[in-house]
C-alpha cells in the first residue's frame, strides 16, 4: 500500500467548486462525511471512504460512490455522533496506520454555526489524543496548538489566539501585539486580530489549549 501522505476529510459545510478542485488534489485518501461527497464529485474527486447516514448525499452520486469501488459505512439517522464524528474516527484509524499527525478537514465550515462549533470541539478533541485536525477553507487556516510552533505568513496577515481552555498563557514572537507569558481568558477575545511583522510568527502555549486561527483569503 502506497504511504498516505495527506489525509483529509471532507464535510458538507460550505464549499467553493474551483478551490476545492485545486486542493483536492493534493489529497492522497479522502474520507467524505456523507454530503461531502457531493462536494468531493462536483470537483472531480472520488472519495475513498464515504461514512455517514446518507441522507445528505444525491442519490445518483451514491450510485458513482458504488461504481467507482468507494468504500461505504452506512449508519442509522438517530446515533449518537454526527457524520463528521464518525468520518474523524476513520481518518484517525488511517492516520494511526501511516504515521501520520495531521488530519485536513474542508467543507466543515459556513452553514450551521452549530455544527462549526462542534467541529472545534473535535478537533479539541483530537488535539488531545496527540492528533493535529487542521480546518481549511477558502479565507482561514485553523488548528489547535498546545506547545510551541513556529507559523509561516505574510507581512500585515492576520492571526487570531482563540483559547479553548478556561485560559492560556502565552508567548509570542513576531506579531505587532507581543505576549510574553500573557494571560488569554476564555471570556475575552483579547487574541483577536494580531498582525504578521514580517514572514514568521513563533507561538508558545505555556498552558492550556489555543485555537489558532490564519487568515488566508484575498483580502490577506
Amino acid at each position: 500500500m502506497n504511504k498516505i501522505k495527506k489525509l483529509a476529510v471532507l464535510a458538507n459545510g460550505a464549499w467553493d467548486h474551483d478551490w476545492g478542485k485545486r486542493i483536492l488534489k493534493e489529497v492522497d485518501f479522502l474520507i467524505c462525511a456523507d454530503g461531502g461527497a457531493n462536494y468531493a464529485i462536483l470537483s472531480g474527486r472520488m472519495p475513498n471512504l464515504l461514512v455517514g447516514d446518507l441522507d445528505s448525499i444525491l442519490p445518483e452520486n451514491l450510485v458513482q460512490c458504488k461504481t467507482a469501488g468507494c468504500v461505504i459505512e452506512q449508519y442509522p439517522c438517530e446515533k449518537d455522533e454526527t457524520d463528521l464524528e464518525l468520518a474523524l474516527s476513520r481518518a484517525e484509524e488511517q492516520a494511526f496506520l501511516a504515521g501520520e499527525q495531521d488530519i485536513w478537514l474542508y467543507g466543515a465550515t459556513g452553514k450551521r454555526i452549530d455544527h462549526f462549533l462542534g467541529n472545534v470541539a473535535l478537533m479539541l478533541g483530537y488535539a488531545q489524543k496527540g492528533y493535529r485536525v487542521r480546518l481549511v477553507d477558502p479565507d482561514h487556516e485553523m488548528w489547535v496548538l498546545r506547545d510551541c510552533e513556529r507559523i509561516r505568513g505574510l507581512k500585515g496577515q492576520e492571526l487570531s489566539l482563540i483559547p479553548l481552555s478556561e485560559k492560556a498563557v502565552v508567548t509570542t514572537e513576531g506579531l505587532y501585539y507581543p505576549l510574553h507569558r500573557g494571560v488569554l481568558p476564555q471570556a475575552s477575545p483579547r487574541g483577536i486580530s494580531n498582525v504578521f511583522l514580517g514572514e514568521e510568527a513563533v507561538i508558545e502555549v505555556h498552558e492550556g489549549w489555543v485555537l489558532v486561527v490564519l487568515l488566508t483569503g484575498e483580502t490577506v
